[in-house]
């Protein structure tokens, strides 16, 4: 059994890995706000507004830019990442060794946060729950789970 240190190191450590993925998550929405306003293309649907049995496939604030957005999150908050490995109270919650962990691996935590955001987001339109509703549990659970299967040819994790 765990002790209470080592589960909060398990967690840590876990969340710490996931990061890209979170930050992915959060940066589709905030820059969508922010920049795709002033460059238009980054602002159209990723579904071309496109209906599905007479449903939006994704939405319409599923646009070009937050797919971009959210890839290169991925990749800048893991570049951090691995400039910090330096640091031993780092390399103590970390789960992968940084140093020598390919930018490919925060893309994929980056770009399949975003498309587990995408089939979930299909998924709730065919539902017919309207976008920024809840869809408990699925909205807590599909960037990560879009992350984990994303990142699977490049490491997996022990549970």
């Amino acid at each position: 059994m765990l002790s209470f240190m080592s589960l909060l190191i398990v967690i840590i450590s876990s969340l710490y890995f996931m990061l890209p993925a979170y930050l992915a998550n959060m940066s589709a929405e905030i820059f969508s706000r922010i920049i795709s306003p002033k460059i238009k293309i980054l602002a159209r649907p990723i579904d071309n507004n496109k209906k599905w049995h007479n449903k939006p496939i994704f939405g319409s604030h599923k646009t070009w830019g937050g797919l971009l957005y959210a890839s290169s999150a991925g990749i800048i908050v893991f570049f951090i990442q691995q400039k910090l490995f330096i640091y031993s109270s780092i390399k103590q919650i970390s789960l992968i060794d940084y140093s020598s962990a390919s930018l490919l691996l925060g893309f994929l935590l980056g770009f399949g946060a975003i498309m587990g955001d995408l089939i979930k987001s299909f998924f709730k339109r065919l539902a017919s729950i309207p976008p920024g509703k809840p869809w408990i549990p699925f909205d807590q659970l599909d960037f990560l789970t879009g992350a984990v299967i994303f990142s699977l040819p490049i490491i997996i994790l022990p549970w």
